[in-house]
């Protein structure tokens, strides 16, 4: 299996949804970690991952994106 980097993280699922579609649109792959409690979702954040060897491209695409 290959090793996947953590590249982002949010409490924000909106924001989390955005960002995977943006890699999603570039053709990287993303996997999403919803670690936020069920109940209380101010506690525990939401994370995308990218293959390592995308880790700079990904990183890359959303400092562009965010900056606009």
């Amino acid at each position: 299996m290959k090793h996947w980097d953590k590249i982002f993280s949010t409490k924000n699922l909106a924001e989390a949804s955005i960002i995977q579609g943006l890699l999603a649109e570039n053709e990287v792959p993303v996997q999403v970690l919803n670690k936020q409690d069920s109940s209380y979702p101010m506690f525990g954040d939401i994370e995308l991952y990218v293959p390592a060897h995308l880790h700079i491209t990904a990183k890359q695409l959303i400092a562009k994106a965010l900056l606009n």
